[in-house]
């Protein structure tokens, strides 16, 4: 193990998040009613030119009025581009007016590190001239080749928490043929998002961020959007969005470790926690070797696990 390391930045439930336009406020009660994880107001792509203002006073009076932390939500806004002119009065507004009620911020097509040091820097001083009391971590969106092709440099960004696959504007950038956001595409002998995925997840776990699979668009098709989920888990995500409410408890099924794959993480831990008090650095368990890797992905299993089962307590708390 090299001695330097990136410990994880923030530890979060987010298997299911919901994208909610913040020019549709009548979608904001079923979010808040749902057993969706995280949520993001969405001010981008989701909502038309004419409606970015009103999309905005809607999304500030909302984290303002609603009772999303009492029911267990963590709360994301999608701000507009840099490249755009609705994006400065997004992070002042949102962030002034409600930072207090806001847990992360969301940044579009991220490029380059710049991009989130931009945003970082409004943050800080808002709430620096606000005293507003809480962190707000920043997430972002890699849905560019630009951005593809310098993930490692922004994963390193500070006070980044989370990078997320956006696979249709990737699909565009790149000019990739596909059939469905998030789909496969007939024509391709296997995963074509595989590659993508896997260099944005290595460069996640890299610097303690969390990675985030984006959408499927096919709502009428659980199937498909489970076996798009599985191939993300396999591949280190934690959590994948939901466009639609239906996908919310197929995302939380496929991101949530199964009972007996618990079970045994769990007494992974337990027999080499015997075999070490008896001077052995491996040991058997149910017919196969098990030593220190084993040990870490185990601890994988049983962190996740936890997270959840605190969050369910709180939840349930809560109600």
């Amino acid at each position: 193990m090299s001695f330097t390391q990136y410990k994880p930045v923030k530890t979060r439930v987010q298997r299911s998040e919901l994208a909610v336009p913040g020019s549709n406020p009548q979608m904001f009660e079923k979010a808040l009613n749902s057993e969706v994880d995280f949520i993001f107001l969405d001010l981008e792509d989701a909502v038309a030119p004419n409606d970015k203002v009103t999309a905005r006073e809607n999304i500030i009076k909302a984290l303002k009025e609603m009772p999303w932390r009492e029911r267990g939500k963590t709360m994301s806004v999608r701000i507009n581009g840099l490249d755009t002119h609705w994006m400065y009065r997004d992070v002042v507004d949102v962030v002034e007016q409600a930072g207090e009620h806001l847990d992360t911020i969301l940044i579009p097509k991220v490029g380059v590190p710049g991009d989130v040091y931009m945003v970082e820097a409004m943050v800080a001083q808002i709430r620096e001239a606000k005293a507003i009391p809480n962190e707000i971590g920043l997430e972002a969106l890699i849905e560019t080749t630009l951005g593809m092709a310098n993930v490692e440099a922004i994963a390193a960004a500070r006070n980044l928490e989370a990078l997320h696959f956006g696979v249709a504007d990737f699909s565009a950038s790149r000019r990739s043929r596909t059939v469905v956001i998030g789909g496969l595409n007939p024509d391709y002998p296997g995963d074509q998002w595989h590659a993508a995925i896997d260099r944005m997840v290595t460069a996640c776990r890299a610097y303690g961020l969390r990675a985030i699979d984006g959408p499927f668009g096919d709502f009428s098709s659980p199937e498909d959007y489970v076996k798009a989920a599985k191939r993300a888990a396999v591949l280190g995500c934690e959590g994948k969005w939901a466009i639609h409410p239906s996908q919310i408890a197929l995302a939380n099924d496929v991101f949530s470790p199964p009972p007996a794959e618990v079970d045994r993480a769990r007494r992974v831990l337990v027999a080499l926690d015997e075999a070490a008090a008896q001077g052995k650095g491996a040991a058997s368990l149910d017919g196969r070797l098990i030593d220190a890797a084993s040990a870490r992905m185990a601890q994988n299993i049983v962190m996740v696990a936890d997270a959840i089962a605190e969050k369910s307590k709180a939840n349930a708390k809560a109600a």
